[in-house]
């Protein structure tokens, strides 16, 4: 059993159920393994987070952006951006999960980085667009705002959010409300 493995397995329980839930014995058995494999990789409960989170970040995130960042045009990565984003209920229920154990600081650490880089990514496709420093950044806001809203309602009302077809056209309308000159030429659905 890898540490990665481990660190997704932390991941799943708390989407599931939260921070609080994380036990090493519970995740061993989900696993499949011994509590001994666990010690292999860390040396505490805490290490499993702080790993868990890093693991978080580094998918979530890092690797997003390095892979939208490869289309040149700012409309096109900013379309990428949207379609890309996970907004799955999932990934809904770990982010909710995460912002609401925020009182552990280095869960606040994380969390503040990863929205601070994914902001300021926005910002920095809305600039590249020709927008004003302070529009960029209320539109990165807003783009920032629409995504937690998105992932918010799939958790507590997921009936709201379209599927299938209908999730493409509630995409393109996002499209259309945040990229300025935003047309469907810019995605392939």
């Amino acid at each position: 059993m890898t540490a990665d493995a481990w660190a997704e397995a932390a991941l799943e329980v708390i989407a599931e159920s939260g921070m609080e839930t994380v036990a090493v014995e519970s995740l061993a058995r989900r696993l499949g393994v011994t509590k001994g494999s666990f010690y292999w990789h860390f040396a505490n409960r805490q290490a499993l987070i702080q790993a868990a989170l890093d693991h978080w970040e580094r998918r979530e995130t890092d690797e997003v952006l390095a892979r939208v960042s490869q289309e040149r045009d700012p409309r096109k990565r900013l379309a990428r951006l949207f379609r890309e984003a996970d907004g799955s209920r999932r990934a809904g229920r770990l982010y909710l999960a995460l912002t609401g154990a925020m009182e552990n600081h280095p869960i606040q650490t994380v969390v503040r980085r990863v929205m601070d880089h994914r902001v300021q990514f926005l910002r920095e496709c809305y600039t590249a667009m020709g927008l004003s420093a302070g529009e960029a950044w209320r539109r990165a806001v807003l783009a920032y705002s629409v995504f937690l809203g998105t992932l918010q309602l799939r958790r507590d009302a997921p009936e709201l959010i379209p599927i299938g077809d209908d999730f493409h056209e509630y995409m393109h309308f996002i499209g259309e409300a945040l990229i300025p000159g935003y047309s469907r030429d810019l995605v392939h659905v």
